[in-house]
């Protein structure tokens, strides 16, 4: 049976339902929760290093190989053979061109992700919020424009309601699978954003996050609040190690611990924010 939302996104394997659960957290990428919020990281560090080289070396080889083949293509000789190296070059340099076109992206995913790229979802106001790398996501097709902007974010504020879980699988023998939030259209299925909440893992346990978050949202006792990285009465430190510095904006980091709508609200108007 195909996903409900429109458009499907490629990799689907399941639709996730919303609900508390009753599996406890089996995960390291809680950084911190107390009664009103909870921040899930997305990016392990070592990884993030491990990658970032690996794309690095990446962009280098491709950037060679890219200049190489376009330099065969104009310098070659009138001979034959110049001529056999002409035909052979074109379609390097156009093989080249496109892998440039992925790897590009994932050097700035990896490089630009930092402090694992956390995701903020307050239960008391029912709003989610985002500060990531506009390449922290899985899409390939990119505006030519945005290769020249690597420090490009996405800085937005989500309703919870209009998001909705997704497994997706990465077609490999690893069988990795990832969880998306789908942002759609409020009430409908209709999709016009993708959130990465939980990177590339093996098995089933792509799920625990989504089961974790589901019940904090849903105030079920399952979703240990102590369960992360900083304990409840260490919000000082989390924010000194993952919010400061990051660009976050003042009036968001505020609504993180805001207990309601109209002081949410309040937040906003002081601010001068517009929605």
């Amino acid at each position: 049976m195909p996903s409900k939302y429109r458009p499907q996104i490629f990799g689907w394997f399941g639709d996730l339902d919303k609900g508390p659960r009753l599996v406890p957290l089996h995960d390291d990428r809680l950084s911190y929760a107390n009664n009103t919020y909870c921040a899930f990281i997305r990016q392990d560090h070592n990884d993030q290093i491990f990658y970032a080289c690996l794309y690095f070396v990446a962009t280098i080889l491709g950037s060679i190989s890219t200049v190489g083949a376009f330099i065969m293509i104009f310098c070659s000789n009138d001979s034959e053979i110049g001529n056999k190296i002409t035909i052979i070059s074109i379609p390097s340099f156009i093989a080249c061109c496109l892998a440039m076109y992925y790897v590009i992206p994932k050097l700035y995913y990896y490089l630009l992700s930092r402090r694992g790229s956390p995701i903020i979802f307050n239960r008391k106001t029912g709003k989610v919020y985002v500060n990531e790398s506009y390449f922290f996501n899985f899409k390939f097709l990119h505006h030519p424009s945005v290769f020249l902007q690597p420090k490009k974010r996405r800085i937005k504020e989500y309703d919870w309601n209009d998001l909705h879980g997704v497994i997706i699988h990465n077609m490999s023998r690893n069988a990795l699978s990832s969880t998306v939030l789908m942002v759609c259209q409020p009430g409908t299925h209709q999709v016009i954003d993708h959130i990465m909440l939980d990177p590339a893992r093996a098995g089933a346990g792509s799920t625990f996050v989504w089961g974790w978050i589901n019940s904090f949202m849903f105030f079920c006792d399952v979703a240990n609040i102590d369960d992360g990285e900083y304990k409840s009465d260490q919000e000082a430190e989390f924010k000194a190690h993952r919010i400061e510095g990051e660009g976050w904006p003042e009036w968001m980091v505020e609504a993180f611990n805001a207990t309601s709508q109209e002081e949410l609200a309040e937040i906003k108007q002081r601010h001068h924010i517009t929605e």
